[in-house]
This record gives C-alpha cells, sequence and structure tokens, in this order.
C-alpha cells in the first residue's frame, strides 16, 4: 500500500514540558487564550498562565469547559477570544476541552457558529493557531485531519473537517495527568476503575487502528509499540500506572491512528456517551470485547499478537491464538474491576439506536475490516446493553 504522509506540529513530550508553552505560543502574537477544562486544578492553569506571562504574552482564561459541556461551548470561547484580539488558543485539559477549543481555533476569525461547523462549513485558510495541551493523554482523533463532536440539537455524531496546518504545537507534560498519579484518588475504587477504563479506552483505540483497513507498515510499528506500552500499563494493576508510559503509549496511538484510521469502536461509545451519562471510558470497554470478536475474523494474525501481548497461552494456530484474545481481554477487564458490559445502568436500547445509525453512517466506517451495517451495530448494542 502506497503512504502519503506529513506531519507538521512540534510535539513535546515528557515531564515539566509544560514550561515551553509561552515560548512556542510566542510565535503567534501576543494575547493567548487559555480554553481550559473546569474540572482542572486551578494552580494549573494559574501555572501555564504564568509560563505565558513569564514570556512577556498576555493570557485570557476561558476555564468553563466541563464534561458535560456541549460542542456551543465553543461559541463562547470564540465570543471572548474576539473581543480580546487573541492570536492563538490553548486547548488545557482532557479530551472534550481539546474538542471544543480545537472547533473554536477553527470558528473564530470567520465568527462562524459552532452549529454551522457542525453543519459543514468550514474555512481552511483561516484559523487561529491551535497548541494543544492534553490533561488525559491524546485520543485517535487527535491529529487526524478530521475529529468528532457531538451535535447538541440531536445529540447524535458529526464529523469535523480540521486544517490541515491548525496545530501549532502538541505539549505532553506527564505531569498534568493527575487521574494517574494521584496518590488520594488512587485509593477510592471508583477512581481506581475510572484509571483502569481510560487505559483499556486508549487500547482499544490502538488496537482497532492497528486492524484498519488502512493500516500500513508505519502504523502498524507505531500502533504495535503503543499496544504493547499500554499492556504493561494494564498489567502493572491500577496502583502501579505511569504517567510517563502512558504519555508515549497516547501520543503513538494518535499518531499511528492519522496514519491508519480510528475505528468504529470510537465512534460507537461517543455516540453511547452523548445519549447517556456513562463516562466515555467505560463504553469503550464496554464495547472492547463485542468488537474484538469481530476482528478476530477479520484480522486473525494481528489479533493472534494481541493474545500474545496480554499473556494468552501458546496457540496451536493463528486462527486459535486470535480466538484467544477476546478471552484474554475479558480477563484483563476482570482483574481490573471493570465491567464487560453496560448492563447494570437499564439503558433502554431506543434511546441509541438513532445515534448509532448517525455514528454507523460516518464515512470512517468504510475504513473497518468488518461489514459495519445496521443489523450488525444493532446487535452490538444488544450484546452491551
Amino acid at each position: 500500500m502506497d503512504i502519503s504522509f506529513k506531519f507538521d506540529p512540534e510535539v513535546l513530550i515528557g515531564a515539566d514540558t509544560l514550561s515551553m508553552a509561552g515560548t512556542i505560543a510566542s510565535r503567534h502574537g501576543s494575547r493567548i487564550m487559555i480554553a481550559a477544562s473546569h474540572e482542572l486544578d486551578g494552580q494549573l492553569v494559574s501555572r501555564l498562565k504564568d509560563v505565558l506571562e513569564d514570556s512577556g504574552l498576555d493570557a485570557i482564561i476561558f476555564d468553563g469547559i466541563e464534561e458535560s459541556s456541549s460542542a456551543e461551548m465553543a461559541d463562547n470561547i470564540v465570543e471572548l477570544s474576539c473581543a480580546a484580539h487573541c492570536d492563538a488558543i490553548i486547548g488545557f485539559g482532557g479530551q472534550k476541552t481539546q474538542i471544543i477549543a480545537r472547533m473554536a481555533a477553527i470558528m473564530a476569525p470567520m465568527r462562524i457558529s459552532s452549529l454551522e461547523l457542525l453543519d459543514g462549513r468550514i474555512f481552511h485558510t483561516k484559523f487561529l493557531p491551535f497548541l494543544s495541551i492534553p490533561t488525559e493523554g491524546m485520543g485517535p482523533f487527535s491529529i487526524t485531519d478530521f475529529f468528532i463532536a457531538v451535535d447538541p440539537r440531536q445529540r447524535t455524531i458529526k464529523s469535523i473537517q480540521s486544517p490541515g496546518n491548525l496545530y501549532s504545537a502538541i505539549i505532553i507534560d506527564s505531569n498534568l495527568f493527575q487521574f494517574l498519579s494521584n496518590p488520594a484518588a488512587a485509593q477510592q475504587a471508583a477512581a481506581q476503575q475510572a484509571a483502569a477504563a481510560f487505559i483499556l479506552e486508549s487500547t482499544f483505540a490502538a488496537v482497532e487502528a492497528y486492524c484498519s483497513t488502512k493500516a500500513n507498515f508505519f502504523s502498524d510499528t507505531l500502533l504495535e509499540r503503543a499496544i504493547s506500552l499500554y499492556v504493561r500499563l494494564l498489567k502493572s494493576g491500577v496502583n502501579g500506572l505511569n504517567a510517563e508510559t502512558f504519555a508515549q503509549a497516547s501520543f503513538l496511538t494518535a499518531l499511528g491512528s492519522s496514519a491508519s484510521s480510528p475505528g468504529v469502536g470510537a465512534v460507537l461509545s461517543a455516540a453511547i456517551n452523548a445519549r447517556t451519562p456513562i463516562a466515555k471510558p467505560l463504553c469503550s470497554a464496554a464495547l472492547f470485547p463485542s468488537l474484538a470478536e469481530r476482528l478476530v475474523s477479520a484480522r486473525p494474525e494481528k489479533m493472534a499478537r494481541l493474545a500474545a501481548l496480554l499473556g494468552a497461552g501458546k496457540a496451536a494456530s493463528v486462527a486459535e491464538g486470535a480466538a484467544s484474545s477476546v478471552d484474554a481481554i475479558r480477563r484483563t477487564m476482570a482483574a481490573l474491576n471493570v465491567p464487560a458490559n453496560l448492563k447494570e445502568y437499564n439503558i433502554p436500547l431506543d434511546r441509541l439506536t438513532a445515534a448509532a445509525e448517525a455514528a454507523r453512517s460516518l464515512d470512517i466506517t468504510t475504513n473497518s475490516p468488518w461489514t459495519v451495517s445496521e443489523e450488525e451495530v444493532f446487535k452490538i448494542l444488544k450484546e452491551i446493553l
């Protein structure tokens, strides 16, 4: 398969790389918008503000993005950034924050609304430079030429085209990953489960991109390494999670996904999360075994490789090894106390069918190695609900 690949933004990975934000942001002007997650420790936001101001920049802070915020929150960021004449936008927070801040960077110069952007209106040559500082690692859509967001009108998933040179830089500071490193939270069962579900969601994203029809030797190299790092984290248990290892794995997943393609599970989990109060990592984790069963027949060699990484016993054949991957996934989830379905939430199937169908209709599903039919998606929902 021919490969056409270009990667523009500067990437910094490691502890305390946040200190470089001022140097990078100063390349774009003197007034910088910080679009931050409301859940972030206020001291972290103040630290970023200080870093920018130490570089002679004016920092304007918008810290109202919550996990429950809709895409329309981007309109508020655009309004404030335009009023303050900002030269660039920094997305500082988890994946929801990154999505909303990324939308705002695209919308601001032409002052289009979030609904217009969701309806397909975009100007590829006019946008504010976007600097991403994730605090939960990177997702499969972090650096692809499109990303997904929830349309608040129907609570369904829409795909948004992203300008190729939108990103100024990506700073992955492992010291910001509080969900892995907070010693107080590590004592709480719910926090342990949430951290484990997040690692499983990231592993699932890497596996889907690894098995995509668009996968190639470059993406395979990146994603195999990412999966091996995730497996190391999963085997270490929730009290042994290493933030630097996760930072490396999540970047490799994002880069590998951009060279291949994110998978169906990534959009289905987002669709379920859009219609329910269930955290997206738990949605992804519940989908992992069901979609892995489809990948076993579609990509047996790669699923056999996954089984070996997860510690499954030596198999007599590739087919047997591939089949053992699903059991290995379920055993890993059970050991980490992450539910393998969503039945405890008592979500009616009818609530999700329209959202799942909207997700199924996205172009991304054409890259799936298994046929993403309406009947198959309905069957998957029945399995996990």
